[in-house]
This record gives structure tokens, sequence and C-alpha cells, in this order.
């Protein structure tokens, strides 16, 4: 008897999740798009073959995201075309007696892009995303802001695939 009111109870606390569904939710100007083809990103920097770093950490996240898939150029839905515009450190702390001194650094990396329909029109407008991490100052500030490039990238790469699988 007990059984058989917890499985009532149960049916008619879950029937009003009927509507809902996990899944993505794409934007609604995306709604035709499940294949996304990206190509190497154009570097404007002065660091060099940092556009790879980038374009493979983004395309990793969309693969782990699974909003949409990743293809080639022609057979995709949408290209997304996008560029490295700045690479900058900033110091953030610095050491104890000497002001001059920097102990610790704060990166960024800001990217600019666009998604591209097949006929090569905007699916959208320009939109920009920022990643940044900090890191601290060994003996060679050069090698250490090095190491640091793939944690601001990630969080930049992060980011982009929220905006473009969530809309914001």
């Amino acid at each position: 008897m007990k059984n058989s009111i917890a499985a009532a109870l149960a049916c008619l606390s879950l029937s009003g999740c009927l509507g809902y569904h996990i899944g993505p939710a794409k934007p609604y100007y995306l709604r035709d798009v499940h294949t996304i083809a990206i190509p190497t990103f154009v570097n404007k920097t002065l660091l060099p073959r940092v556009e790879v770093l980038v374009t493979d950490t983004v395309i990793k996240q969309f693969q782990q995201d699974g909003t949409f898939r990743i293809g080639s150029g022609g057979s995709a839905d949408a290209t997304l075309k996008g560029e490295i515009i700045r690479v900058s450190r900033s110091p953030a702390r610095s050491v104890t007696g000497n002001v001059l001194a920097t102990s610790e650094f704060n990166l960024s990396m800001r990217v600019r892009y666009r998604l591209v329909g097949p006929d090569g029109k905007p699916l959208g407008p320009f939109a920009e995303v920022v990643g940044t991490t900090s890191f601290f100052v060994g003996t060679d500030v050069t090698t250490d802001e090095r190491q640091a490039l793939p944690l601001a990238t990630e969080e930049l790469a992060t980011r982009l695939v929220t905006q473009l699988s969530e809309g914001w």
C-alpha cells in the first residue's frame, strides 16, 4: 500500500516536467547551425605561434561542450573566424622592499571573432572575448609568461564557447 502511494506521488510530481529537456540551448539565430569549421585564428600580435595554441584550445572546448560539432570548411554550417588582437601583461604585485621589481604579473589575451555562414554572410556581430591569468616571476619573465599562456587561453576558449552556445 505504501509503495503504491509513493509511486503515485512520484508520477504526479514528475508530470509537470514533461515540457523540459536537457541539452544544448543555442541562441535562436544559431538554430540551424550544427557543425562549425574553425580555421586557424589570425595573429595580430607580436607573439609568435600563439594562433595555433588558441585555435586548438577553442576546438577542444567546442568538443567538450558538445553543442556544436567540428567540421571541415566545405561541409560545415558555419565558420568561426577569429583574430588574436592583444596579449598583454601588467604588474600585479611588487617585490617587498623594491617597488620597481615585480613578483607577479597579470596576463590577458583578447580575441575578436565572428561566425560566418557557408555563403559568407555573417551570422552575428563581431564579438570579443578575454582570457586572463596571473603568474609569478622566476628567473626568466619571458619563459614564465609563455608557460602561463595556456591558462589564459583555456579561460578565453571557455568564454568564447559559452558565448556562442548559450548566447551570453
